[in-house]
Order: structure tokens, then sequence, then C-alpha cells
């Protein structure tokens, strides 16, 4: 750790509680513009033709379906 660091680190520790929570608070946003930033935010649209027809071999209707089926054998056995 850095001596800047650590003096930045001793100095917050002699603010008053309210005061941290602002330090606190400010940085929380500093860093929630920076992620913001990173992330691209992406639309439903843009995944279209990403994946082949049919995924996994499988209509979608019929992997929905058996994996339902499936979901009701595993808790029937689990209550049963």
């Amino acid at each position: 750790m850095s001596l800047s660091l650590q003096q930045m680190f001793s100095e917050i520790d002699q603010l008053t509680p309210e005061d941290q929570l602002k330090v606190m608070g400010y940085l929380v946003e500093r860093i929630k513009q920076h992620v913001i930033q990173v992330q691209s935010k992406r639309k439903w649209s843009d995944l279209k033709g990403m994946a082949s027809y049919p995924l996994l071999g499988k209509d979608a209707q019929e992997w929905v379906s058996q994996t339902r089926r499936e979901g009701d054998e595993h808790r029937k056995s689990l209550l049963g």
C-alpha cells in the first residue's frame, strides 16, 4: 500500500461518521460511473442470429416441456 493511500485512510479515520459516509458515497458514485462506461448496454435484438436453430438440436417448445417434466419429476421424488 502506498504512503499516500495510508495517509488518506488515516485522514478518513479522523472524519466524523457523517463525513465518512459522504466519502463512501463519493467513491460509490465514481465506481458506478466507471462501471457504466465499461459495460455496454445490449439489446435483445443484438443477439438475433447468434445461435443456430434449433439450439442444442431441439425445438424451443420441446426443450421447455422436457425441462418442466424433469423438474416436476424431481420435485415428486423429493416429496414422495
